[in-house]
C-alpha cells in the first residue's frame, strides 16, 4: 500500500525516522511523509505515530481543472470496495485547480458522485456527517489536478483521547512529542533522569513524557478511527494490534518511575491538569506544585533530567513587553539551581531566547500551528561556567535591527508561501555592504545516503539553518580596517538574530568581474545541503563556488515555468544545476532537456532531477554550447527557457556578451521553437536593455521582470530582468 502520513512542518524527518522503526519504507515530504507497507502498518502508524497528524490512503489522481472533471475522476472509483451505501460520508478538500476555488464547492461536487454512483447501484446514497463519519475522504487539488485519499485517521491523530479540558494556548499532542525527542527525552529517562514543567499547563509535556517512557501507544486511548468503517478494514487484524500494544502499555506502566514534575502559578490549570493526567493513566507517577517561575528549584531526589517548556510568547496569551524578565528570571533559575541537567525552551522569537541568557547547544525550527518557533536546546553549566552574552557594539545591534525588521516584513510572506532559503539582508544599510541569505535544510549525506552507505544510527537528521554572506568588495577609498570592523559586526549581528553558531556562517566577497562567476570554484568541500523550495528538494553547496546552485531571486520565474510547462517539451539553456528543469518536470512536461557546457552542473542536476523522483528516461542532460546545440539540434520545444552569463570567455564556447548577442541567441531559440510555445529569458546583468526593435519582426514580447522579483529581493528590484517571448505568426512567412 502507498500511504501518506501528514504532521506539522519541521516534523517531517523526525516522522520519517519513526515511521522506518514501525516498519514501513518511508521518504520525507513537504509537511509529512511519504510511505509504503501492509495493511498493519497502516494501523501501526495510526495507533502508534506520536508526530503524525493523519494517515491517507489514496485512491486515485486525475485531472481536475473544473467541476465536471472532477465529478468525472471520482465517479469512475469503484466506490463499493470502500463504503456502504447507507453509510455516513464527509469530506475535507484542500488547495484549488482551475475554475475549482471553493474548497466547500469541491467537496460537495464530490459527495455528489459518490452518492449518485451508489444510488444507481444499490438504490440508496451515503448521507454526509461531518463528525465521525463511516468514511472520511481527504481531497487535495492542486496545479489542475486532484488527489483523493481515505483518511485512516477520521480526525487529527493528536487526538489522544485523554484531554478532557485545555487552557488557554494548548500544545498541540504531536509536538510535544518533537519537543521531547529533540531534548533526547528518552535516553534521559534511560540514565535515570527526572522530567519537570515548570509551566505545565494543561499538562501535555507531562503526559506525552511518561507514555514515551512508558512505551503507551499514543492512539490506544482512541474510540474512534476512520478506518473502523472502511469496507477494507480487517478487524481481527486491528484487534491484535490493539491487544499487543495493550500488553505492552501495561508492562510499561507497571515498571514506569514516578519521576515527572509539573508546576505553575494558575491553580486552575493545575486543576485541569490533574483531570487530564487521571485520564491519562499517569496521575499516580506525576507530582504537581503551585509556585511561580520565580521559585523554581531542582527536586533534590534527581540528580540529572530535563526541564522543558513551552512558555508564553505573546501571540496569544501574555504581554510581548514584560515576556522578557519573564524568561531572565527563568533562565537565572536554571543557571543558579540545574547544573548538570539539560533544559528544551520553545520560543517563537530569539529576543525571547536572548533573555535566557543561555546559550544553545542546539536549535530545530517548530511550528506551533501557524506560529514558527525555535526550540532551544540547553546543557546546563553551574553559574560560574556560564557567560552571558555580551552586547552587541553599536554598529552590530544597527544592523540586526534591520534584520529584524525586514524578517517582520517578510515573516507572513515566508510562512505562506512556507519558504526555507531567502535574503534576509541586502546592503540595506550602505556601509554595511553585503547580503545575507538563509538556508534551511538537511545535510545531504543524512538525508539521502548514497547507495550502500548506512542511514546514521539514530536515524535523526534534523534541519539546519545555514547563512550565506556575500561581502560586497569595498571601494579602495575605504579604509579596510574599518571596513573589516563593519563585516565583524554585520556577522555578529546575524549570527545574533538568527542564532547560528560561527561554523554555520559561509562568508564570500563578491566582485566584479568579466563572466563565469557562477562557475568560479572557492573549494572542494563537497558538502551538500537538501533544501526545500515549492515543495521541491534541491541541492545546495555554500562553500565550493561563488554561488551555490539555486539562485534564490528566480524563485518566482521557476513557479512560472512550472505553470508554463504542462504538457510541453521544455528546454533548459545554460541549465546550470537543473533547477528550472526540476520545475518544469513537477509542472507537468512531457520531457525536459537541461543542456550545459560544465559537466559538474549537468551531474549536479541529474542528482536535483532524482532527488525529486523524475527518471533520466524523460529527461535529457546534454553537454554543450547552448548555441552550438541550437545551431545542431532538430527538435522543437513548447517552452525554452533562456538564462545566460552576463559575460563568458570560455575556451570551448568563444567570447558571450549577454547585450552583445542576446538578440541572435532569441532567435536561434525561435528556430526550435513549436508555433504556439513560449520562450523565458532572463538575466542579471543590471544595466542590460533589450534590444525590442531587433527582435518586434519575431517576437510578441512581455516584460515581466518586476512580477518575478520576489518580495525578499524587492530592494533590489534591478537584480533581474524576466521577458516572455511568443512568436508572431503571419500568413505566407516561414518560422525563423
Amino acid at each position: 500500500m502507498r500511504l501518506f502520513a501528514t504532521c506539522p512542518k519541521g516534523l517531517e524527518y523526525l516522522l520519517r525516522d519513526e515511521l522506518i522503526a514501525l516498519g514501513a519504507d518511508a521518504h520525507e515530504m513537504l509537511a509529512g511523509v511519504r510511505f509504503e507497507g501492509e495493511l498493519g502498518t497502516a494501523y501501526r502508524a495510526c495507533l502508534e505515530s506520536r508526530l503524525a497528524s493523519r494517515v491517507l490512503l489514496p485512491l486515485a489522481e486525475f485531472e481536475a481543472p473544473d467541476a465536471d472533471a472532477l465529478y468525472e475522476g471520482v465517479r469512475a472509483i469503484d466506490w463499493s470496495g470502500h463504503v456502504a451505501p447507507d453509510a455516513t460520508i464527509a469530506i475535507d478538500a484542500t488547495g484549488s485547480s482551475g475554475t475549482l476555488t471553493h474548497s466547500g464547492f469541491a467537496a460537495q461536487k464530490v459527495k455528489d458522485a459518490i452518492a449518485d454512483q451508489c444510488r444507481e447501484r444499490s438504490g440508496v446514497r451515503p448521507d454526509v456527517q461531518p463528525e465521525r463519519p463511516a468514511l472520511r475522504l481527504n481531497l487535495r487539488l492542486h496545479r489542475g489536478r486532484a488527489t483523493l485519499s481515505i483518511d485512516l485517521s477520521g480526525e487529527p491523530l493528536h487526538r489522544r483521547g485523554w484531554r478532557r479540558e485545555q487552557g488557554e494556548a494548548p500544545l498541540k499532542e504531536n509536538l510535544a512529542c518533537a519537543m521531547l525527542l529533540r531534548a533526547r527525552w528518552p535516553e534521559i529517562h534511560a540514565q535515570g533522569g527526572a522530567l519537570f514543567n515548570p509551566m505545565c499547563g494543561s499538562g501535555t509535556l507531562l503526559i506525552e513524557g511518561a507514555w514515551m517512557a512508558a512505551d503507551v501507544a499514543p492512539g490506544l486511548q482512541r474510540d474512534y478511527f476512520g478506518f473502523l468503517g472502511w469496507r477494507g478494514h480487517d478487524q481481527a487484524l486491528w484487534q491484535r494490534l490493539r491487544d499487543e500494544a495493550r500488553e505492552r502499555a501495561l508492562t510499561g506502566l507497571r515498571g514506569l518511575r514516578p519521576c515527572f514534575l509539573g508546576s505553575d502559578h494558575d491553580a486552575r490549570m493545575l486543576a485541569i491538569a490533574t483531570h487530564n493526567l487521571q485520564t491519562a493513566g499517569v496521575a499516580g507517577f506525576v507530582s504537581l506544585q503551585k509556585h511561580d517561575i520565580a521559585h523554581l528549584q531542582r527536586p533534590r531526589e534527581f540528580a540529572t533530567g530535563l526541564v522543558i517548556s513551552n512558555p508564553p510568547y505573546g501571540e496569544r496569551m501574555g504581554d510581548r513587553q514584560t515576556l522578557p524578565e519573564l524568561y531572565r528570571v527563568f533562565g537565572e533559575r536554571l543557571r543558579q539551581d540545574f547544573a548538570g541537567w539539560s533544559a528544551a525552551v520553545l520560543t517563537s522569537g530569539p529576543e525571547l531566547e536572548r533573555a535566557l541568557g543561555l546559550h544553545a547547544d542546539k536549535r530545530y525550527v517548530l511550528y506551533n500551528g501557524a506560529i514558527e518557533c525555535a526550540l532551544a536546546v540547553f546543557d546546563i553549566r553551574s553559574a560560574g561556567e556560564m557567560h552571558p552574552p555580551q552586547p552587541l557594539p553599536a554598529g552590530a545591534e544597527m544592523v540586526a535591527n534591520r534584520i529584524r525588521k525586514n524578517l517582520r516584513h517578510l515573516r507572513k510572506y515566508l510562512a505562506r508561501e512556507r519558504i526555507e532559503c531567502f535574503r534576509a539582508y541586502d546592503a540595506d544599510l550602505p556601509e554595511y555592504a553585503a547580503a545575507i541569505d538563509v538556508y534551511r535544510g538537511v545535510p545531504a549525506d543524512a538525508a539521502t545516503p548514497p547507495p550502500g552507505r548506512p542511514r546514521r544510527e539514530d536515524g535523526v537528521a534534523p534541519p539546519q539553518t545555514w547563512l550565506h554572506v556575500q561581502e560586497y568588495a569595498p571601494p579602495a577609498s575605504i579604509d579596510p580596517a574599518a571596513a573589516r570592523i563593519r563585516l565583524h559586526d554585520l556577522l555578529r549581528a546575524a549570527r545574533e538574530v538568527f542564532g547560528v553558531p560561527r561554523e554555520r556562517v559561509v562568508l564570500k566577497t563578491r566582485a566584479r568581474g568579466r563572466g563565469g562567476e557562477k562557475y568560479g570554484r572557492l573549494a572542494a568541500r563537497e558538502q551538500y545541503l537538501v533544501v526545500e523550495e515549492g515543495g521541491l528538494r534541491f541541492l545546495v553547496n555554500l562553500h565550493d563556488r561563488i554561488d551555490t546552485g539555486l539562485f534564490l531571486d528566480h524563485r518566482l520565474v521557476r513557479a512560472r515555468l512550472r505553470g508554463l510547462a504542462g504538457g510541453r517539451d521544455c528546454l533548459n539553456l545554460f541549465a546550470y544545476t537543473g533547477a528550472a528543469s526540476v520545475y518544469a518536470a513537477a509542472g507537468g512536461a512531457r520531457g525536459t532537456t537541461s543542456v550545459d557546457l560544465s559537466p559538474v552542473y549537468l551531474e549536479w542536476a541529474s542528482r536535483n532531477l532524482a532527488l525529486n523522483g523524475f527518471s533520466s528516461a524523460s529527461h535529457r542532460l546534454v553537454q554543450a554550447d547552448a548555441m552550438t546545440f541550437l545551431q545542431s539540434d532538430r527538435s522543437r520545444y513548447g517552452l525554452i527557457y533562456v538564462d545566460p552569463p552576463t559575460f563568458s570567455n570560455s575556451k570551448r564556447a568563444g567570447d558571450f556578451d549577454v547585450q552583445r548577442d542576446h538578440v541572435a541567441l532569441l532567435r536561434a531559440c525561435a528556430r526550435r521553437l513549436n508555433e504556439d510555445g513560449v520562450i523565458v529569458f532572463s538575466n542579471n546583468y543590471r544595466r542590460f536593455r533589450l534590444d525590442a526593435d531587433a527582435l518586434d519582426p519575431d517576437f510578441m514580447i512581455e516584460d515581466i521582470g518586476r512580477a518575478g522579483i520576489p518580495p525578499d529581493f524587492a530592494r533590489r528590484p534591478r537584480i533581474h530582468g524576466c521577458w516572455l517571448l511568443r512568436l508572431r505568426l503571419r500568413p505566407g512567412i516561414p518560422l525563423p
